[in-house]
This record gives structure tokens, sequence and C-alpha cells, in this order.
């Protein structure tokens, strides 16, 4: 069975997603994977080799600027033309199936040449009845015509009742996960030097990892470093906690690791504002609407740890894949989600909303937006 695997190259979260499946699908015999990957220069793309001979398209990307989407720099630096020519240019009848997480090049020249074309992504989830946040048309049409594929599967962090999987995570050995003090920082949509003055009144150690760095440096107890997929697994297994934009993957990695989670959302992304809210809903993560000392000190004073167990979602997907029966999906949907374990309380909360699904989701929708309509008026 030949796949080929297109994924969104903007965050990294959709890489270090791709380096579990790419992992788990290598272990299948039957299985030949071709990557691609779209939406940054090749040159910055790093820690790259599970990949193989994998392909590099411009594609599109989003621009961000201090924490902010940049819509007027996004639409002036995309060009709709050059990635038609590159769909046009893909061959993809080559392939049984293309597989995309988020990435355009190959879910349309999938459609374009009738191949078989499967989604899997977090973006996936929110065509489904899951908790959102600030989502307006655009959204809405972005997320339908992006990437689209004849069918699709969605990953997030609780099933809703929905379709969706748990996350793929490039799990790590919980015997090696321990806590030196320190706290994760990973902000690559802030300006460094706002990081910096935010972190260096706080008397404890920091690891930040930036795209902005680029050698090991320090500014007093705020350790910078330069974007390394092994330098932050170790970070990330030894950190006490981890302060992270709205993204999916990192905060799964964190969940399912043990560290507490304070998260700060790219405004006007309203993915990222929907993850937030909902993790702060379910109790497993604070939130910071902006760089906030006193948030900060807060969430280190106060706030407790919560894991997450999540089963290999990567493993499990490879093996399903290598079946070619979409039919069995509600199965996987089954099993994967029996094997997860939440915190005590976050049982408790979901099982005062599920008599009623109608009921519980707009009773959820609503305490999302009373919490934010909360944090609008403090700020």
């Amino acid at each position: 069975m030949k796949i080929l695997y297109g994924v969104q190259g903007t965050g990294n979260g959709h890489i270090s997603r791709a380096r579990a499946m790419a992992k788990a699908l290598a272990e299948i015999p039957s299985v030949d994977v071709q990557f691609l990957f779209s939406g940054r220069p090749e040159s910055e793309y790093f820690d790259m080799a599970v990949f193989g001979d994998y392909m590099v398209r411009r594609g599109f990307t989003f621009y961000s600027y201090a924490g902010k989407i940049d819509r007027v720099k996004t639409v002036l630096n995309n060009n709709i033309w050059h990635v038609t020519q590159e769909v046009k240019a893909l061959d993809a009848c080559q392939y049984d199936l293309v597989i995309s997480d988020f990435e355009p090049i190959t879910a349309y020249a999938a459609k374009r040449q009738g191949v078989p074309s499967l989604s899997i992504s977090h973006q996936s989830a929110f065509k489904y009845d899951v908790p959102k946040q600030g989502q307006n048309m655009l959204d809405k049409v972005i997320m339908r015509y992006f990437a689209p594929t004849q069918h699709s599967i969605g990953l997030h962090w609780y099933h809703f009742n929905q379709s969706v999987l748990p996350p793929i995570i490039d799990l790590a050995p919980i015997a090696s996960v321990s806590s030196n003090g320190a706290i994760l920082v990973y902000l690559p949509f802030e300006r460094l030097e706002e990081i910096l003055s935010v972190l260096q009144p706080i008397n404890i150690p920091f690891i930040c990892f930036h795209p902005d760095c680029q050698q090991v440096t320090r500014a007093k107890n705020v350790s910078i470093r330069p974007l390394s997929k092994a330098a932050f697994q170790d970070a990330l297994m030894a950190c006490e906690g981890v302060i992270a934009n709205g993204g999916f993957e990192l905060p799964s990695e964190a969940l399912s690791l043990g560290k507490k989670l304070l998260l700060k959302p790219l405004a006007g992304q309203f993915e990222q504002l929907s993850n937030v809210a909902t993790l702060d809903m379910l109790g497993l993560a604070n939130t910071m609407e902006t760089l906030n000392v006193d948030v900060i000190k807060q969430w280190l004073s106060c706030s407790e740890c919560q894991r997450v167990s999540y089963p290999d979602v990567a493993k499990a997907l490879a093996q399903w894949l290598a079946k070619r029966d979409m039919s069995s999906l509600p199965l996987l949907h089954q099993e994967l989600w029996s094997q997860v374990v939440f915190p005590e309380h976050v049982n408790e909360l979901l099982s005062d909303f599920w008599p009623n699904h109608q009921r519980k989701h707009a009773m959820f929708n609503m305490r999302l937006s009373v919490i934010s309509n909360k944090k609008a008026k403090q700020h």
C-alpha cells in the first residue's frame, strides 16, 4: 500500500504528530509512505530524518506578529496561482491513498485526480459537534475548503460523543519523566523581547525555546534555546510545567506527561481560542489573554498537575490504515477511548453533562461563552 502523506508545516505540532505516525507506519512492511510538507521554507525544517526522502512545497502559510494573526501579511504573502500550479504538478495517481494533516497540496491533488483521500488532523475535529470559541464565517470556510478530503478523522482531548479520536502523541517512556523545577516556555508567536520582560522578574528558572534564537544563551533566569526536537523533548520530560500558545500537540504531550499548563491563545485564531477555552473548562489548564507576570505567578503557586493517560493512537491508526477498511472506524474509536484515563474531576464534570447530549453541549458552550465574556471584561 502506497501512501502520500501531506503535512502542514506552518506549526511544529503538525510535524510532531507526523513523526509519531511515521514511526508507526514504518513498522508495517506492507505500507510505503511518501511525506510532503508545505507552509514554510525548506531551510526552516529541522530534525526531519524520520521522514526519509520527503518532499517540500511552498503551499499556504499563516503569518503572525506579537501574538496576533497578521491577516494582511497572510493575504499578501500567499499566492493562489502558485499553489494551483503545485497541485497540478503533483502526481497523486501513483498512490493508493492520500492522507492530509491540514495540508492543501496533497488534498487538492487527490481530489483533482480522483485518488482516495483521508484527513487526519485536529482541524478535522471542528467539523463535528465539539466546543468552539470565536468561530466566524471565514473560519468555517477555511476549515471546509483549505484541505478537503473524502473522509476525515478528527483528533481531540475528549470525544464529546463524536467520531473523533484521542490525540496522536509521540509518546516517551513515563519512567523517564521527572521534575527539575524549571518551566518550559514555547511561545513562537510572541516577540522574544516581550517574553523575557515577563519572565525575568519571576525568581524561578525558565527554559524558553524560540524561533528567533540561533544559539543557546541566557538572560538572567531564562535559558533561551533554538528549536530542536531532541532538546525540546528532554526539557519537556524534566520540567515542572509548560507555558505555551493554544495549539493542540504540545498541550496533548504535556497532559500525557502530567505537566501543568498555562496557555495563551494566539489572538484572532479560533482554533487556539477553542482549544484554550476547552482545556480551561475541563480544568486541565490555566489561561491568560496576554502575557502577564501576575497571572504566571498565581499559576506557579496555585495550579496542580493534571495527567491524562492516552493510548498509542499512532500505532493503532497505522494498523487500521493497513487493513484498508473504513467501515471499522467506529470500532477503532471505541477501542481507543476505552483506554483513556482522565483525572477524577474531569470524569465528574463530564458525567454531569452526558445524560442528555444536546443539553450538555448547550450548557458546555454556554459556560465557554461565560468564561470568555468574563475575561473580556477583565481586560
